[in-house]
């Protein structure tokens, strides 16, 4: 059980359900449109320099109206835009005469001998782990949809043994790793500390960019890696949550437990990922609020901003703060951690019933986060006129702003970044959603493909999450395909029907999951240790849960 999920409602009001596919592909359209007329317009521009590959790649602005020189774009944005679209079933390696994919490399720094996908084309390490470790796992999952393309796959195993090293050399060596710094300085082979704050859950990420290595290559280097990362957050007893990498740990978790046999507490790191209680990053969590007249719950952010940068707060106590007033949720926190908490529970599925209670909560509140599901006066740029679909998101939705409950906003008017709140690198992740929810005859009761973003998975076969929010049970239909197929439920542990084919009809108690697996009719079963397995492929890893 996920503590804070319970807090949620099962069925979010008011209940008004974006299509996400649709949203990931009029973005993409967008975005991507050097043709688009209108206010800012067009976003997308070529980047001549030449940095790190001799050839052109392409720019987005992270806010719409910020800088477009050049180079003054982020692999956060423009690597996940590429991303969410192939998530969403987007070929972005052949769209309209251009590789896109390919144009990513130019984040692999080579020009200045760094040697790692970082978030910008001419940075360094050594300055904030979350912007040096996410741009790797946007590439490494680039390089599981397109494995054939340019460099993805050597700069994947490249970056990976850079990685092990940065483990070894934070206490690996001795036996016990410690994330526990800002950075990792790869030129000087150091951490790196600035006495202010610290990102402790970049453990989280190098155990998955490790593990992804490992399950790709075999070498027992990048598991040794993926351990170290692991075992740190194992021994840890502070939430070291501070953006968006921690969840990538909780799956790391999951699956190493199911694949290896390995003991890692996934319920204490889900826990810490939603409870809100991090210790680096105060009240860095999930939503499980109603803000005015609108459900809140399953969004991802500060429980505890009220308009100050966080940073400010830890030194500026001020008399008129209302903490009941305090929330801002962020679209590209929310979207992202969807990449790792729906293949979780393939891998763990005591968590099926949470997670899906959740995704139902986020997909359905997230809504909030574009400019046509508030009024204007709870948003701030209202006036902006040059999006009619409505697909490039708020950077953000504050619990209270301007005397309104909620507001749809951001940071770029208020820092002088941009000139419009609308939030490109936010925007970006939408393809996760879009490419991983999909819908049933129930509008409350969705789809959730759990192999999407289970990268460099072994065999397996369709898997789908669903949860039932509703007091009573549910009938809802399955495609199943032209081959006669068994559907197995690995929450229950049991086949519930046989030799089924074209559309299939299951039903779904109240207030729970089950996780569909369409396995091949009358398949030779057998079963290693815990796992049940159909023609070889495993298709329930906890027969003893």
């Amino acid at each position: 059980m996920i503590r804070k999920v319970e807090q949620m409602p099962n069925l979010p009001t008011p209940f008004q359900m974006r299509d996400w596919k649709q949203t990931a592909i009029d973005y993409d359209q967008l975005v991507f449109d050097f043709e688009a007329k209108g206010d800012f317009l067009p976003l997308i521009w070529w980047d001549e320099t030449g940095r790190n590959t001799g050839k052109t790649t392409f720019g987005l602005p992270s806010y719409i109206g910020a800088s477009r020189e050049a180079s003054n774009h982020e692999a956060i944005n423009c690597a996940t835009a590429v991303l969410g679209a192939t998530i969403a079933g987007i070929d972005k390696s052949d769209q309209n005469g251009y590789n896109w994919v390919e144009m990513c490399e130019s984040y692999y720094n080579t020009d200045n001998g760094e040697l790692l996908v970082l978030n910008r084309t001419d940075a360094e390490s050594g300055n904030t782990f979350w912007y040096e470790v996410y741009p790797h796992i946007l590439h490494y999952s680039l390089s599981h949809f397109y494995p054939g393309v340019g460099r993805l796959t050597s700069i994947m195993r490249q970056t990976a043994d850079k990685w092990h090293e940065a483990a070894y050399e934070l206490g690996g060596k001795d036996g016990a790793a410690d994330f526990n710094h800002l950075a990792y300085d790869f030129k000087l082979r150091k951490p790196v500390d600035n006495g202010r704050w610290k990102e402790p859950e970049a453990a989280a990420g190098v155990a998955w960019l490790q593990y992804m290595a490992y399950v790709k290559w075999g070498d027992p280097r990048y598991l040794e890696g993926a351990d170290w990362c692991m075992d740190y957050l194992q021994r840890s007893t502070d939430n070291p949550f501070y953006e968006l990498l921690l969840p990538y740990g909780a799956y790391t978790a999951a699956r190493m437990n199911a694949e290896l046999g390995r003991e890692y507490d996934v319920a204490k790191m889900l826990d810490w990922c939603f409870d809100g209680d991090s210790a680096c990053r105060p009240g860095w969590g999930v939503i499980a609020e109603r803000w005015g007249d609108y459900d809140a719950h399953g969004l991802c952010g500060s429980l505890t901003d009220w308009g100050q940068r966080w940073d400010q707060m830890q030194d500026n106590a001020s008399d008129d703060l209302d903490e009941e007033s305090s929330g801002y949720a962020f679209a590209a926190n929310t979207f992202s951690l969807a990449a790792s908490f729906i293949p979780l529970v393939r891998y763990d599925s005591r968590f099926a019933r949470d997670i899906g209670k959740w995704m139902l909560n986020a997909s359905n509140n997230a809504r909030l986060f574009y400019p046509d599901a508030l009024p204007g006066i709870q948003q701030s740029c209202y006036f902006f006129k040059s999006d009619p679909k409505h697909v490039i998101a708020y950077e953000g939705l504050r619990k209270k702003w301007d005397h309104q409950s909620p507001y749809a906003t951001g940071d770029a008017i208020r820092y002088s970044w941009g000139s419009i709140d609308l939030g490109l690198y936010g925007s970006s992740h939408v393809g996760i959603f879009g490419g991983i929810i999909g819908y049933t005859d129930d509008p409350a009761i969705l789809q959730l493909d759990c192999l999407k973003t289970d990268y460099f998975r072994n065999d397996a076969y369709p898997t789908y999450l669903y949860y039932n929010p509703h007091v009573e049970e549910k009938r809802v239909r399955l495609k199943v395909g032209a081959n006669a197929s068994d559907i197995y439920d690995a929450v229950s542990h049991a086949f519930l029907q046989t030799d089924v084919s074209g559309e299939a009809v299951i039903t779904i108690p109240a207030d729970t999951a089950l996780l569909v697996v369409i396995v091949p009719a009358n398949g030779r079963k057998s079963k290693d240790g815990s796992k049940l397995l159909v023609n070889g492929v495993v298709v329930d890893y906890h027969l003893d849960f």
